[in-house]
């Protein structure tokens, strides 16, 4: 196998080879900064999970080195993140109690699966299965998603439980009726921390920019913001034994050590259950991930492999099943922080995955003062910019179906949970297309003028012949839209009693399917019942090959295939 075909397999490789020293302190940089962020975040969406502190760590350390191997993007950091967090919770909610033994194990199976999905679409080239999932589809998605996660760390914050597995409003419900349940010191910490987060990123960057910090020095420090809630109040909370004298729930004792090796379990029940779970968290984080990847890349002129991608994030899913650690994809978040912070290649990602290792070796007793409250303010802060309205209002002015796309997933999300949400609403937006595709913008044209243009009637001012009809569709022909075509057609000669040509300008036309062909040709055979000839103009290349394949040509005559609709016109106009 030669050096291209390896670069083809494992992409690393070739920036390795062509690693250039000078993009050294860009990748250590941003490595470091990512890994200050990322600490307190996979601690977090571990927890949102239902998963112990750890395994987010985990998650950190091998898959993103595994991804940085494998995957396309330069900058796209890997690891836990909130809304696959919160998919792996819907899913193994019902199998087990969150932080056993068994969850831990179903959260390796479904991490495994995940990866599994991912490499095989990958490996069958099957990136364009992203498509299904619509821009308006994901957003509803996200936002319902982002509520969702919010309203789960409620219980956090208040410092009483909250039953899992209801609906938002029975949680509401429950808060009011059990607010005399809340711990009075968590309800501080919460709200501090939540103050200091928000405060932190919107105002802090401008602040210390006035005070004569370089803008990129104060951009880092602002990444660094959850870190520093993090230090602060373990610190406070460990002086104060809040834990032991005003019953503070704190994140406790965190095994240290790197990852052991882990072999998920093959219980095909369990594997069963998990199946959906798992290609809807595979669908998910593809698409997210490649967003993301794409944005940062278009930036450089740099260019992704969508199938790489699916293999990319398989093998770092796998890697995650064997390190003790839950689902991964690209974060948004993390990710621009990586590029902002100067990062070239995916050193930045490996040096982040080193530091999160060391913080595991060393570094996790200084965790067990952490206040739960703290992790859930990050997750707040982190998800309520994903509350998209603003995708709402845009779908509304410009594409009503897609508002309805938005609206009836982020309901359903809300109502029935992720799983049902995300599968009606990838369900409606077929339907929708197929709706919208049913039927197609057609176009009775004219000429403009003396000129070779045609254009519609409706919109312009233009020449038409009585004895002419033509006719433009501005999609191609299939299944679902073909018999809307063939009525079109019908009832626009019948309502000009003297055309006796018809020239069907095919200049939008990509494909014609075989239901279509089979309509084209009872449309010719009732034109010509009715005195009326068919023909063609603008046909392209491809789907002319097609009909010269079959006898279709045969059934068109004595109606004839134009080169252009001016020659047609001109051929057909004094007959």
């Amino acid at each position: 196998m030669n050096i291209s075909a390896i670069g083809k397999i494992i992409p690393a490789t070739i920036w390795l080879r062509h690693y250039n020293k000078r993009d050294l302190p860009g990748d250590l940089t941003a490595g470091i900064i990512t890994a200050i962020l990322l600490v307190p975040q996979a601690m977090a969406y571990s927890i949102l999970a239902g998963l112990p502190p750890e395994i987010g760590l985990y998650a950190s350390i091998l898959p993103p080195i595994l991804y940085a191997l494998f995957g396309s993007s330069r900058t796209l950091a890997v690891g836990p993140v909130a809304v696959a967090s919160l998919m792996v919770a819907s899913a193994l909610g019902s199998l087990a109690l969150p932080g056993s033994a068994e969850y831990i194990a179903a959260a390796l199976v479904l991490s495994l699966l995940t990866g599994l999905f991912l490499l095989l679409m990958g490996i069958a080239k099957l990136g364009f299965l992203a498509n299904f999932l619509s821009h308006p589809v994901m957003s509803g998605f996200t936002s319902a998603a982002a509520i969702v996660i919010a309203f789960s760390q409620l219980k956090h914050l208040l410092g009483f439980d909250i039953p899992r597995n209801i609906r938002i409003d029975e949680a509401v419900l429950h808060i009011f009726s059990h607010i005399n349940e809340a711990n009075g010191l968590t309800m501080v910490i919460s709200a501090v921390s939540l103050i200091l987060l928000f405060m932190m990123r919107r105002y802090l960057g401008p602040l210390l920019v006035r005070l004569g910090l370089p803008g990129g020095l104060a951009s880092t420090l602002v990444k660094a913001g959850p870190m520093f809630v993090v230090i602060l109040m373990t610190i406070l909370s460990a002086q104060m034994l809040w834990n032991e004298h005003k019953g503070l729930v704190v994140i406790g004792a965190i095994p240290a050590g790197l990852p052991p090796l882990t072999i998920p379990g093959f219980d095909m029940t369990l594997w069963r259950e998990l199946t959906i779970s798992a290609l809807l968290i595979a669908l998910v984080s593809f698409v997210e991930s490649v967003a993301i990847a794409r944005v940062l890349a278009s930036k450089r002129r740099q260019k992704i492999d969508v199938n790489q991608e699916l293999v990319g994030l398989g093998v770092a899913n796998i890697g995650a099943a064997f390190s003790g650690g839950s689902p991964v994809c690209g974060g948004f978040s993390r990710s621009v922080v990586n590029f902002d912070a100067g990062a070239n290649t995916q050193a930045a990602a490996i040096i982040t995955a080193v530091l999160i290792a060391l913080s595991v070796l060393f570094f996790t007793p200084l965790f067990y003062y952490l206040p739960q409250a703290v992790l859930a303010a990050i997750i707040i802060i982190a998800v309520l910019g994903l509350v998209d309205l603003r995708a709402l209002k845009t779908s509304w002015i410009y594409s009503k179906s897609d508002a309805l796309a938005w609206m009836v997933t982020f309901l359903m999300v809300m109502a029935e949970g992720i799983e049902s949400g995300i599968i009606i609403g990838v369900i409606l937006s077929l339907v929708l297309f197929l709706w919208r595709s049913s039927k197609p913008h057609i176009a009775i044209v004219g000429r403009v003028g003396d000129s070779e243009h045609f254009r519609n009637i409706k919109r312009h001012q233009v020449k038409t012949s009585p004895h002419l009809l033509a006719i433009r569709v501005d999609e191609s022909l299939f299944f679902a839209n073909a018999r809307y075509f063939e009525n079109y057609v019908l009832s626009a000669v019948v309502d000009q009693p003297d055309v006796k040509h018809v020239i069907f300008i095919c200049s939008a036309i990509n494909a014609i399917d075989g239901s279509a062909l089979e309509s084209l040709e009872q449309l010719i055979i009732d034109l010509k019942n009715a005195g009326v000839t068919f023909h063609l103009a603008e046909v392209k290349g491809p789907v002319m090959d097609r009909l010269e394949k079959t006898d279709f040509l045969e059934h068109l005559k004595p109606g004839r295939v134009f080169l252009s609709t001016h020659d047609a016109f001109r051929a057909l106009d004094c007959t």
